[in-house]
């Protein structure tokens, strides 16, 4: 297995001590700053130790470390990177979750998987280009620090995961007279080369040549499809998933960093803000094969592990970079995780095992296409929540993902919740948890759905397309009393509606343009470990992955700890910053660095982060709070622990009292 080990990656050559020294040397600032933003997918704020992160510990101890740090909820990937692009919260960037409703059935377009789908899943450039499109060429409706940055003279860069990485400079995705033009901003990413990917400039493309690296941006199999070694292998409930981090495509990515677009960079002579994106350990916790229908170890095995050092390593290699370059002294870099991990159960509701869901979904046996239980007896599968609401509601479902023709009209799937006989064109359950409830099915540009669900995992969104108030209290009342849930989520336009918060209690209520969902249910989470709860955290996904494997998008603290730290001529050396902090304040305080004030139109914001910056001040002061719901007509409430610093809100850990990982907090004044 030789070639899945990139040429650079060799942590036993790595000492603290050079890397210190990498860090260290830092001389007097510059006039001209430069900023490199890496983000590493899924890195959880306890994973980065001297082993397993060398050099994201040492920046940390050397630089600014951001003890308190928060993703912003719903904890996916999308929309923390609308956070990160924009230094908004999703009540402003509309970008709810990494599956949504945005109003319209995506069409037929190059790269695109599954057309017409009315709940897309937006990591994908041709979807996020229809979505920008259909709301005025910028479906987030606000500058990102990259439009902004180039506006004013930086070169940009956005390198890495597909999806977060365009959103960076989203408004690159809009198409014009039917072809994607070539961005200013450099943009590469898994479909760089390829049907739907963002076009490269000429300069940048004669780099990648010169550098000996392809156009094509290499799929995640390390070379070693239809195997464990595959990175992009989920398995299935039989056979684990993969067992090896994303090597090769990482590798790409950080090679066209560091050989092709920052020596053109330098070349060109001008200061450059970029983002690197990296999709460990993120996609290898996702997938991991080592605990398959096991909560342990779950996503703290040997495999995230090696994903954790592999994100690690490309960081290195871009310091070393910087370094060799003459770059580091006026260069900062500032990193951050767009949100936690939690490792997933599909029946458990607690350590003890013993507390298992009733869903009404577990009442059935689901199979594959051969006939092969792909469920476990007694287990959820995904979607559900929608065959629960289905059932509940008494609607039909439809598969919003899948195509068949009925009545000799374009149709969703049906799916069937009350039979185990399934006729050709229906479904047992939705395939990848979507589903749309109640209407007739066909495909036109308003659907007739009463209720949508957007499956993601954690959490999933509900969106009610005629805001029925009666229907929203009947769906409330129900999942209130479901064991697998932990808090809900309305949109203020009901009013009080007992057992849930509303949207604009957690920034999920603003200027957006997009559809606002009328509902966000949160997951039940628990740990295995009382004593590292954040490490140890399981909670109940709506996903196709396994029991064993990981995923994130809960309110749980698990989730929305992530990683953050900074280092650079501009921030503080060995300071701790207690403060609250998120991902909502990168794009602002990047910003003041480089004296540009990005215009904005909504109003739910991060902040500065002053404390951190040289010069700035010791610290800052900020609180602790809880608020929580009226009660439901069964005692529960939904309770959400927060801090504030100034008019900024972070959100800590939301749920049912005993239901969510982190649900601790007070009231008193730091």
């Amino acid at each position: 297995m030789k070639n899945l080990e990139p040429r650079t990656y060799n942590l036993k050559a790595i000492t603290l001590t050079v890397i210190a020294a990498t860090l260290i040397g830092l001389s007097s600032p510059a006039l001209a700053r430069n900023v490199i933003i890496f983000v590493a997918d899924g890195l959880r704020y306890g994973s980065v130790n001297a082993e397993d992160a060398p050099t994201l510990y040492e920046l940390r101890r050397q630089g600014t470390h951001f003890s308190n740090s928060h993703a912003v909820f719903p904890t996916f990937t999308t929309p923390n990177a609308s956070a990160i692009a924009t230094g908004h919260y999703l009540g402003d960037t509309g970008d709810f979750s990494n599956t949504l409703y945005p109003g319209f059935p995506i069409p037929t377009v190059p790269g695109v998987q599954v057309p017409l789908t009315q709940t897309p899943f937006i990591e994908n450039d041709a979807v996020l280009g229809c979505v920008d499109e259909h709301f005025g060429g910028n479906y987030l409706n606000e500058q990102t620090l990259l439009q902004y940055a180039r506006q004013n003279g930086f070169l940009t860069a956005a390198i890495g995961k597909l999806g977060p990485t365009l959103i960076q400079d989203v408004a690159a995705a809009a198409r014009q007279g039917g072809k994607v033009p070539v961005p200013t901003t450099v943009i590469i990413d898994d479909s760089t080369g390829k049907l739907g990917g963002i076009p490269l400039n000429s300069k940048i493309i004669e780099a990648l040549k010169k550098a000996g690296l392809g156009l094509t941006a290499p799929d995640r199999t390390n070379n070693q499809p239809k195997t464990q070694r595959d990175n992009g292998n989920y398995g299935t409930n039989d056979e684990p998933g993969t067992l090896a981090p994303n090597f090769v495509q990482q590798q790409y990515f950080t090679d066209c960093l560091t050989n092709a677009v920052l020596p053109t960079f330098v070349q060109a002579q001008q200061p450059f803000v970029v983002v690197f994106w990296s999709r460990d350990p993120d996609g290898t916790q996702h997938y991991e094969g080592d605990s398959l229908n096991r909560l342990e170890p779950g996503i703290n095995g040997p495999t995230s592990r090696n994903a954790v050092r592999n994100a690690d390593n490309n960081l290195r290699q871009i310091l070393e970079y910087l370094k060799a370059a003459d770059l580091i002294q006026d260069t900062d870099i500032f990193v951050t995780a767009d949100h936690g991990f939690s490792t997933i159960t599909k029946h458990e509701l607690d350590a003890s095992g013993q507390a298992v869901t009733k869903s009404f979904s577990t009442g059935r046996t689901y199979r594959d296409g051969t006939g092969r239980p792909e469920v476990h007896q007694g287990w959820i599968p995904p979607g559900f929540v929608a065959i629960d609401l289905a059932n509940a509601l008494q609607l039909k479902v439809y598969d919003p993902d899948r195509i068949t023709v009925r009545e000799g009209k374009s149709a969703y799937k049906i799916v069937v919740t009350d039979s185990e006989t399934v006729a050709e064109g229906q479904e047992e359950r939705p395939s990848t948890g979507d589903g749309l409830l109640g209407g007739d099915g066909f495909i036109t540009d308003q659907t007739d759905a009463k209720v949508i669900v957007a499956a993601n995992g954690g959490s999933d969104l509900i969106y009610l397309p005629d805001h029925d108030y009666s229907r929203l209290k009947h769906i409330v009342d129900f999942l209130v009393a479901q064991d697998y849930v932990s808090g809900l989520f309305v949109t203020s336009r009901y009013g009080e509606v007992p057992g849930a918060l509303t949207l604009a209690d957690v920034n999920l209520e603003g200027a957006t343009q997009m559809p606002t969902p009328d509902l966000v249910i949160n997951f039940r989470s628990f740990a295995l470990d009382p004593k590292d709860p954040f490490m140890s955290a399981v909670t109940i996904c709506d996903t196709t992955l396994q029991e064993g494997q990981g995923m994130h998008g809960s309110f749980n603290r698990a989730d929305t700890f992530n990683n953050m730290a900074a280092y650079g001529p501009d921030f503080k050396k060995q300071y701790e910053d207690k403060a609250p902090v998120g991902n909502a304040d990168v794009a602002l305080t990047v910003a003041s660095i480089l004296k540009l004030e990005i215009p904005h139109k909504g109003r739910l914001l991060g902040r500065v982060l002053k404390e951190a910056l040289v010069d700035g001040p010791p610290t800052i002061q900020w609180t602790e709070a809880k608020k929580s719901s009226a009660p439901a007509e069964n005692g529960k409430q939904t309770v959400v622990y927060l801090q504030k610093a100034g008019d900024t809100l972070y959100f800590d850990a939301a749920g049912f009292p005993g239901w969510s990982v982190g649900m601790v907090g007070g009231e008193s004044e730091k």
